[in-house]
């Protein structure tokens, strides 16, 4: 009798084992509910186009987890980062960019995901350079940097893309950006008194922007920080190089000390 009812339990377990254990396929919703890669691409063209901005991503990360392979997935990642970029989560956007350049090296719409990478690392530092001339000397323009790296290694690796010629343009407004931090930082070294500090900074404009318009500042700075400590010929000799190279220089910044 208890072999008989342990065999019917086992037999009745067997079959449906499926609903226990998740198995019946009726169950279980298709991630992409049968719709196809294409079709759920334009459902999310819909979503960004009403502002459902978000709604729009989730569409999208669909088709990744259906539908890898397919050449909707590929433009899928670029249209999450660009939108996540559009919403302001730079780090979010630059991390989905590193991976789809990790993903497809090769790619001919690869270029753009670099070119995008810059411009997201460079509205990310806007916030930053909006305050920069009033404290310049506390504020990180690390993000300045990676748009300028990110430019840089887009221009190496696909020197002769379109994207590449809009990426040289904006390192030379990157470079000026760069070295009016490092002057501004020199300022307030100065104003402290921490006059070899200051003189540093004014040297590293000289030898890494030299076609910046902060050279002749950084010029005029470094022989008022020379004379500060007594270093008269160093600071006859940068005078000299800024008389030279800058005739008509006129200072336009104030010196605090």
């Amino acid at each position: 009798m208890i072999k008989s009812l342990f065999l019917f339990i086992t037999f009745s377990i067997l079959l449906c084992g499926c609903s226990l254990f998740g198995g019946d396929k009726e169950t279980r919703k298709p991630v992409a509910d049968g719709l196809t890669p294409k079709t759920l691409y334009e459902l999310a063209e819909d979503k960004f186009s009403s502002g459902s901005i978000e709604q729009g991503i989730e569409q999208l990360e669909v088709i990744l987890s259906a539908y890898p392979g397919s050449k909707y997935a590929i433009q899928a990642r670029l249209d999450i980062a660009y939108n996540l970029f559009k919403r302001k989560k730079y780090n979010r956007a630059i991390l989905e960019l590193n991976k789809f350049i990790e993903r497809y090296p090769t790619l001919p719409s690869t270029p753009y995901a670099y070119y995008l990478r810059g411009i997201i690392a460079e509205e990310k530092s806007s916030s930053i350079l909006d305050v920069i001339i009033t404290d310049s000397a506390q504020r990180d323009v690390q993000s300045v940097r990676d748009a300028y790296g990110f430019f840089v290694l887009l221009i190496e690796t696909f020197p002769n893309s379109k994207y590449s010629e809009e990426a040289s343009k904006k390192l030379l407004l990157l470079k000026n950006i760069l070295a009016r931090h490092e002057f501004y930082v020199a300022l307030y070294y100065t104003s402290n008194g921490s006059h070899i500090a200051a003189i540093n900074r004014t040297k590293y404009i000289i030898e890494n922007y030299p076609n910046s318009p902060f050279v002749a500042d950084g010029l005029h700075l470094m022989a008022h920080n020379y004379d500060k400590i007594n270093a008269k010929k160093l600071a006859q000799d940068a005078r000299t190089v800024l008389n030279a190279s800058y005739p008509n220089y006129s200072p336009n910044y104030k010196i605090d000390r």
